[in-house]
């Protein structure tokens, strides 16, 4: 009988310095934006993730805009809004 040769495609954990930011938002909270890629569930994602960052931190907006496909990127106007708008944008994938 042959030898089976198994192979576990886990990357052995590395250690990691931690990063902390010295970025601050000057006492107010954040302006958070939101690209939906239009993909089914995607809304439902990135409104799960909202919730979660609106636990951990101040936030005093929340924009979103919406690709009208997946498959296109964002155009040039819902880029710039969002640059405008927001502090910090989030994007998900979702099916």
């Amino acid at each position: 009988m042959g030898k089976i040769f198994l192979v576990v495609p886990d990357a052995p954990v590395e250690e990691v310095a931690q990063l902390k930011s010295s970025r601050t938002l000057g006492g107010r909270g954040i302006r958070l934006g939101i690209l939906d890629n239009s993909k089914a569930n995607a809304d439902h994602l990135l409104n799960m993730i909202v919730e979660g960052v609106k636990k951990e931190y101040q936030v005093d907006s929340v924009v979103v805009k919406r690709k009208p496909t997946s498959s296109r990127p964002a155009t040039d106007q819902v880029l710039d809004d969002l640059a405008k708008e927001a502090d910090l944008v989030i994007s998900a994938m979702a099916d």
